[in-house]
């Protein structure tokens, strides 16, 4: 990060309820001013052990001396770890049912405005189901947010506690009726009802998927994008939050940790992680159970709070753009750009070290700039082999709005790559190749040579591509191909479309109508053949790439959630490519598309 800008400044500000929260342990540390906090993370991780690890030490030795700690077992085999105790005043009980006594491993959390915010629960297992939805129905709660994969390295964490259709669990009715999945969370709404009764209450659960297995989130975005969402699904009339990982504790801790002290930033202008989680442990043992989900809670506000909420509904999004265009004559300047510029400043410089496979005498090679090169985590390794053929590709794997791993962004092959490259589109099920420049441009350093056949079959390494058909405009080459691997028989229906309207040299396309005809057509075939992954190209490097993969996420967000968030979704595909969407004219460019994509939406009946 290059400064200290923030975003946080243009939120929309509600009343606080409470002054200050209500902390039940001695103060040691002090609150951070918001506006100082980069700079005390940055003294923090330079102290080294008198830093985050003596903070995070002293948490743990408080913990031991934590009161009134319930001893009880009689219902341990309810419990995903024996170890988790909590505070009895703090517990969550429910009424006793035929011989079920009512003991459950759930408790209750503060937030800053509201006693008994939280639920903090452990992932139900198969016995405790029905006490579950039982502790949902007696509290009044509507939203549950599910931190952890139902099972992780070969792990059961969590039982499927909800149904496909419909299911009886006691005397309570659980109905699935919607399901919205994205690359990083899923949601699920539920109808709940007490059966031979006829009052329905609507259940949300946010299902957060990209939680790895070990350690904590590369980035906090998707997070924090989900903590905003889930509040504002959350009606203040209803009963407690309901988060639970496996445990209730850990990824439990640091989701309500984050929640409330995004609040006490907003609000009091201060955060104090210490002291909150301090008091959160004295209600349930071992909430942040890590120095590294501790450090990632400090980072993570930091982010929440430079950032800002970016999001704008659609029904605002149009009145809010051409205020944030409109140039300030003081500052010579608008909010578009100024909002780029926290963009930047917020953006990590590539970092080698996460890119070592790229570094590797046999892989180098295939690099043409050792400035733009795959994140390991991000490398698709090619399976398809032919002799000793090696498994790497300069490619990047990136996520759109609804679905993981959804776009493979890679250079323009050069003749001896071309093997490689159709290795990649077989081995990564892709159904589009979106070619973003026009072959054998003089003016570019790497000339884009033909990797296709223009008819009959040709024969790339292991893989055959076998010609269908052609379509061409002045806009849009659009062109249909077989593509099999000689020692399978399964074969993709792989369309390639190359868009002619982007001069080599140009930051952004000649004519916005012609490229949101690009997104259209692409969006069409993509639903036809179910969404398969999608390559794209340019030669004049992944700046421009990130503009259409920006753009396709966009789109989907207008769909499934009505809102738009250009910042949010180009700050996503930076974390991994940070040289996505380069300039304030492309930036604004994503803009101008989002409107004119929202203006077709509408007018189209919001198909």
């Amino acid at each position: 990060m290059n400064q200290s800008i923030s975003l946080s400044e243009n939120l929309s500000q509600r009343p606080c309820h409470l002054a200050g929260f209500p902390y039940q342990t001695p103060r040691l540390y002090r609150a951070v001013q918001v506006a100082d906090l980069r700079e005390h993370i940055n003294q923090m991780k330079s102290a080294e052990d008198s830093g985050f690890k003596q903070e995070y030490e002293s948490l743990v030795q408080g913990q031991s001396s934590c009161q009134k700690m319930s001893k009880k077992r009689k219902r341990c085999s309810k419990s995903q770890c024996v170890n988790i105790t909590i505070n009895d005043c703090r517990r969550a009980t429910l009424p006793p049912y035929l011989e079920d006594p009512g003991f459950i491993y759930m408790s209750y959390a503060d937030a800053d405005h509201k006693a008994k915010y939280f639920i903090a629960a452990q992932g139900p297992k198969q016995e405790m189901v029905y006490d579950f939805w039982r502790m949902m129905w007696q509290e009044y709660c509507r939203c549950i947010v599910m931190i952890t994969k139902l099972v992780e390295v070969g792990q059961v964490n969590c039982c499927k506690y909800w149904p496909d259709d419909t299911e009886n669990y006691g005397d309570l009715c659980v109905t699935l009726i919607k399901t919205e999945v994205q690359a990083e969370y899923t949601v699920r709404i539920f109808s709940l009802q007490k059966v031979y009764c006829s009052a329905r209450r609507e259940i949300l659960q946010f299902h957060f998927t990209a939680w790895p297995e070990h350690g904590v989130p590369y980035h906090a975005t998707g997070l924090l994008a989900l903590i905003r969402r889930v509040k504002a699904a959350n009606p203040p009339e209803s009963g407690p939050l309901v988060v639970h990982c496996s445990t209730g504790t850990g990824r439990t801790g640091c989701y309500i940790a984050l929640d409330v002290m995004m609040d006490m930033a907003t609000y009091e202008g201060v955060v104090d992680v210490y002291n909150f989680v301090k008091t959160l442990s004295s209600w349930r043992i071992n909430m942040i159970q890590t120095e590294e989900q501790y450090i990632f809670i400090h980072k993570a506000i930091l982010e929440a709070h430079q950032c800002g909420d970016t999001s704008i509904p659609v029904n605002k999004f149009k009145s809010t753009y051409k205020k944030m265009i409109r140039v300030d004559p003081q500052s010579n300047s608008s909010k578009l750009s100024k909002e780029f510029q926290v963009l930047n400043s917020v953006t990590s410089d590539p970092d080698g070290e996460n890119s070592s496979i790229s570094f590797l005498p046999q892989d180098q090679e295939k690099n043409c700039k050792v400035d733009s090169l795959p994140p390991d985590k991000c490398l698709p390794l090619l399976v398809t082999v032919k002799g000793e053929s090696n498994k790497y590709t300069n490619a990047t794997v990136l996520d759109s709005y609804s679905q993981a791993t959804a776009f493979v962004v890679t250079p323009h092959p050069f003749q001896k790559d071309a093997a490689d490259f159709w290795r990649l589109v077989y081995d990564c099920k892709c159904s589009s190749i979106i070619m973003l420049n026009q072959l054998n441009e003089l003016t570019s350093a790497w000339p884009g040579l033909q990797y296709w056949p223009e008819s009959g079959v040709q024969q790339y390494g292991p893989i055959q591509v076998k010609f269908i058909s052609c379509r061409m405009n002045e806009e849009i080459c659009d062109s249909m191909f077989e593509v099999r691997n000689l020692s399978q028989e399964n074969c993709l229906t792989v369309k390639h479309f190359q868009y002619l309207q982007w001069p080599t040299n140009s930051g952004v396309p000649k004519c916005k109508k012609s490229f949101f005809n690009l997104l259209r057509t692409v969006e069409k075939w993509q639903a036809k053949c179910g969404d398969g992954r999608i390559v794209i190209h340019r030669l004049n490097g992944e700046g421009d790439s990130g503009v259409l993969c920006a753009l396709i996420s966009i789109m989907e967000m207008i769909k499934y959630q009505k809102m738009v968030d250009v910042f949010r979704t180009v700050l996503t595909l930076r974390h991994n490519k940070p040289n996505m969407v380069e300039s304030l004219e492309q930036y604004q460019f994503c803009y101008d598309i989002a409107l004119k994509y929202l203006e077709f939406w509408e007018a189209n009946g919001k198909e």
